[in-house]
């Protein structure tokens, strides 16, 4: 492509395109900025995340202007420059470079003289049509279903919380309202630091290991185990390390394990930079052996609970894997109870908004496993609505509206009588 227009425009419009024809998610999106400067890579994120988040906005404003769609690629370009265009974006620029991006495109050249007309067009009316536009929407796959779930107002909440995005949650190695003081951030009350933006490895405290980056909602599985100080805990699925983190500085002797040993890599890195200790494994979960007096399954799932930090997530996904995916959870789910010590306790976890793969697998657990209990959580963080029929515990985007929302998850803490 034509070294005239931005970099980080060229490189949002690399990462939307690996992301809507490839199924690509654009945390693997490396390649396409590495040669960026810290400040061309943080905008190229931005403006790719924008225009995920807001498509079908863009869309609706394009519509008008199109006799029939365009190109990916071109379609791509256009819901870029409409995206900048309506939220105030200098239209000589976003037009300037849009256009050259097509004409550097070997197939889609000849169609630079489009984008010109059409983002001209929309440079005049986007951003009086903008506010109007409604919330975009979740694909058909997945809101059918969580409306059925969650009714049609709490899906309207989530994908409202979708379109806000996520602000930067920490989780404080020991003194959480120190880090919160040294970081500018507020204190939630399931302990967890919240913060708008910032660079992460700018922040206070960075350096010498004292938080890691975790979701407020990611947190709290770890916290249904109790006191695990002393403890062996297993660490079923461990990578990225958040909640392996949190072990290790609870004082357990932590066994983190996981199918990747590229993915363990940066587990490696976070217990270096934080000087926690655990023993890291690379291998099959459902071939793991052993014995442990606790265990947290945060089991694959379809991060469904996470889209409004991966809004690439509805785009690259279409349900198709969440079938096979139910039957591992619950084959994860029957072999961790194998390895569970006699009285000790197993937390299953997803980062998920389907009860299939939260609620029903533990309903149809206890059902396989007679003597198997769910302890209900009484944590004083815990509010009204966030408690489960089963006794475990569900959260969703559009909880904690007023602060910021959190991740959609489900967790329940099991036991053997």
């Amino acid at each position: 492509m034509s070294k005239e227009a931005s970099p980080a425009r060229r490189a949002a419009v690399t990462l939307l395109m690996d992301a809507l024809e490839n199924g690509r998610p654009i945390t693997e999106a490396g390649p396409a900025l590495a040669r960026l400067d810290p400040s061309e890579r943080a905008a190229a994120m931005r403006l790719a995340m924008a225009v995920l988040r807001e498509l079908e906005r863009a869309d609706r404003v394009l519509k008008p202007h199109l006799r029939k769609r365009p190109p990916l690629f071109v379609q791509t370009v256009l819901r870029l420059g409409t995206i900048e265009l309506a939220q105030g974006g200098a239209a000589h620029g976003v037009v300037h470079d849009c256009v050259t991006l097509v004409a550097a495109h070997k197939r889609h050249a000849a169609l630079k003289g489009l984008v010109n007309a059409v983002l001209r067009k929309v440079a005049q009316d986007a951003p009086e049509k903008w506010p109007l536009l409604r919330v975009p929407r979740l694909p058909k796959w997945l809101r059918g279903p969580l409306v059925s779930a969650w009714g049609a107002e709490a899906v309207a909440g989530i994908e409202t919380a979708h379109l806000r995005g996520a602000p930067l949650d920490l989780t404080a190695r020991h003194d959480a309202a120190a880090v919160a003081k040294a970081t500018g951030g507020t204190l939630l009350p399931t302990g967890s630091i919240r913060l708008d933006a910032a660079q992460v490895t700018a922040l206070p405290g960075f350096d010498d290991g004292e938080w890691w980056v975790q979701d407020a909602a990611a947190a709290l599985p770890v916290t249904l185990l109790g006191d695990v100080a002393g403890k062996s805990v297993l660490d079923m699925c461990a990578a990225p390390g958040g909640k392996t983190l949190q072990l290790a500085a609870r004082g357990a002797a932590v066994t983190a394990l996981d199918l990747s040993a590229d993915r363990l890599k940066r587990v490696a890195d976070n217990l270096a930079r934080t000087g926690l200790s655990a023993t890291l494994v690379a291998g099959d979960a459902l071939e793991h052996e052993g014995r442990y007096e606790a265990i947290l399954l945060d089991a694959p799932c379809s991060a469904t609970g996470t889209i409004r930090r991966h809004p690439d997530l509805p785009h690259i996904h279409q349900g198709d894997r969440i079938g096979a995916l139910i039957g591992l959870q619950a084959a994860m789910l029957d072999h961790a109870l194998e390895l569970l010590a006699p009285g000790g306790t197993l937390v299953y976890a997803t980062c998920s908004l389907i009860p299939d793969e939260g609620e029903v697998q533990i309903d149809e657990a206890l059902a396989r496993h007679p003597g198997l209990r769910v302890v209900p959580p009484e944590a004083s963080w815990v509010e009204d609505g966030w408690r489960s029929a089963e006794g475990g515990l569900r959260l969703r985007p559009d909880f904690w509206a007023e602060r910021g929302g959190m991740d959609g998850f489900y967790m329940a803490a099991l036991t053997r009588s």
